[in-house]
């Protein structure tokens, strides 16, 4: 069984044309569709029928049924709306799922991040929010210990009083490194390296740490070469192929957060080649082949990597807090006993049950042909 998931609504007229992710996909594998509605956000009623009346004809035949999410409240009080929708639309309603509390799961779009709340605590994280930031999930590890007060910025100002700044990757990094250049943040950046506050830069961040980017076949943008912020002695350079790989990672030169000969685990997803010397990392992708990864200063304050998921390597990211927290003169705390990755899964099992106790399955498993 494949499940196609499209994003934003398949009825976007005025995007039609480009459209390949939503009705032209499920059309394209003549695959049946249901229509889900988020009851939370209001108006799901006109939602699904206007949805419906602006899909074309060949569209809206593949559209076998409808699905209510995130409700709350009595079900008793919807069940007239449900009828409506059955009538209007010729379409069974095979389900209402109702909001589920203190749901722990990654968010799947950046937008996310206009609702982000703050917090107090002892470790003061700054991440970069940059214009087109991708994989911010890899920061959601650091939400889970209670030292952490983890918040995002726009600003050189918001970086006062950062004990560790991070920036993210980007879906475009030179267009990003100009942003941080324009906005004062490369700047600002620098001279809280110079201050002390430890500076890390994950995959198009740990790019942009270093001396030169270079795009010779502009596959980003129309700039060949844009210097980096120089806080690492590496050099980028774009490639037409996209690395896309798991990967574990060995640590071959230690840091004071990083053992010598431990191995961590994560995934790569970029383009570009970064040459150095001193890599910290032996990587193993899951084919087998070994490459080379990831840059620390020499006093490991600045420590860039292509490792994504890397903040979910327990004694890693305790290990990286703790530095922090010595340099702050704060006690050590003991690594989490939690895996992230199991704790993850928990909860993507609990959202299986409730959505199996909550819409007709023989009508799912009719769609599917079993």
């Amino acid at each position: 069984m494949i499940v196609m998931e499209g994003a934003g609504s398949p009825a976007e007229v005025n995007l039609r044309e480009n459209d390949i992710v939503n009705m032209r996909m499920a059309k394209h594998a003549e695959a049946p569709v249901l229509l889900i509605g988020d009851i939370d956000r209001g108006g799901v009623f006109a939602w699904i029928v206007g949805t419906l009346e602006l899909l074309q004809d060949d569209e809206r035949k593949l559209v076998r049924g409808i699905l209510i999410n995130k409700f709350r409240g009595d079900i008793s009080l919807l069940r007239p709306g449900l009828k409506f929708l059955e009538e209007r639309t010729g379409r069974p309603v095979v389900g209402v799922i109702p909001y589920i509390n203190d749901l722990k799961v990654q968010e799947e779009d950046s937008v996310a991040l206009e609702g982000f709340r703050k917090r107090d605590a002892e470790v003061k994280v700054a991440v970069v929010r940059l214009p087109r930031i991708s994989n911010f999930t890899d920061f959601d590890p650091l939400l889970s210990e209670k030292d952490v007060s983890l918040r995002y910025v726009t600003s050189p100002e918001e970086l006062e009083g950062a004990d560790m700044i991070v920036i993210p990757g980007t879906k475009n990094t030179i267009y990003d490194l100009l942003f941080l250049k324009e906005s004062g943040l490369s700047e600002k950046i620098i001279e809280k390296r110079k201050r002390g506050t430890m500076v890390i830069g994950i995959c198009g961040g740990f790019q942009m740490l270093g001396k030169e980017i270079r795009d010779p076949y502009g596959v980003e943008s129309k700039r060949r070469a844009e210097p980096g912020l120089g806080l690492l002695d590496v050099e980028t350079t774009f490639t037409r192929e996209k690395a896309t790989y798991r990967a574990k990672a060995k640590v071959i030169k230690g840091t004071p957060y990083l053992e010598e000969g431990e191995v961590l685990e994560g995934y790569e997803i970029h383009m570009g080649r970064t040459k150095a010397e001193g890599y910290i990392f032996e990587l193993t992708r899951e084919s087998g082949r070994k490459t080379f990864d990831g840059v620390a200063s020499e006093d490991g304050m600045v420590f860039g990597t292509y490792l994504h998921g890397i903040f979910e390597n327990n004694a890693f990211r305790r290990r990286l807090l703790n530095s922090v927290r010595k340099k702050k003169g704060l006690s050590e705390l003991p690594p989490r006993d939690v895996d992230p990755i199991l704790e993850r899964q928990r909860e993507y099992d609990r959202i299986a049950d409730v959505v199996r106790g909550n819409i007709d399955m023989d009508f799912i498993y009719g769609l599917l042909g079993v």
